[in-house]
């Protein structure tokens, strides 16, 4: 498979060329749904929680005596029946994180690329690199590649100037190869990849 290798200015440079199967839709989009979820789980805080009736403060004394009173027994006022007590079955804190299979996640990894490149979202510039670490600089950038919407910006090493440029842009997200997950491929619309990232890319998505 080749890919189109642009400049800055989204004119075409020359073609690169990939592996067989890396880039290409394996049809199996439902592992897409299982690695976002995976991703969200671990990002819950899991920090709620709620207090039993053992924990909540008072109700130490029976509110009145067993049998003769006509009421039900009760044996606290913190009890999950009375107003004020412990909270029966409420949630406490925990670790909301799981793993998936790593074949799994490289599968879903390589789905999501497809699919970019499917969609057209996909561009590959020679190289990416700015003269100044200024934000308009970085506006610029994007306006000559054609993108307006939220793009993705994939960087092989330390590209300094870039990743302060384009830290003030809420729509735009600066990752380096090693981050490289599901969730921003697919909450990104375009993704940009410079020529010397693609081999690590490759490396990351190959079966």
């Amino acid at each position: 498979m080749e890919l189109d290798v642009i400049d800055r200015h989204g004119a075409l440079v020359e073609k690169v060329t990939v592996a067989d199967g890396v880039f290409e839709v394996a049809g199996k989009a439902h592992l897409l749904h299982q690695v976002v979820l995976m991703q969200l789980a671990k990002r819950r805080r899991g920090t709620a929680s709620t207090k039993t009736r053992g924990e909540v403060s008072g109700g130490g004394r029976k509110p009145w005596r067993q049998k003769g009173t006509g009421r039900a027994r009760q044996g606290s006022i913190r009890s999950p029946l009375w107003r004020g007590g412990g909270i029966a079955f409420g949630p406490k804190p925990r670790d909301y994180r799981y793993q998936l299979p790593k074949k799994v996640r490289r599968t879903a990894l390589r789905e999501a690329f497809a699919m970019k490149l499917q969609e057209g979202l996909l561009r590959v510039v020679d190289h990416l690199e700015l003269p100044e670490p200024k934000t308009k600089q970085a506006v610029a950038l994007l306006r000559d590649l054609g993108i307006e919407v939220r793009a993705l910006i994939l960087l092989d090493g330390e590209n300094v100037n870039l990743r302060r440029a384009a830290r003030n842009l809420p729509h735009v997200k600066v990752l380096p190869i090693e981050g490289l997950n599901v969730y921003d491929l697919l909450y990104y619309d375009y993704v940009i990849c410079p020529k010397d990232a693609l081999a690590r890319v490759q490396a990351r998505v190959a079966p």
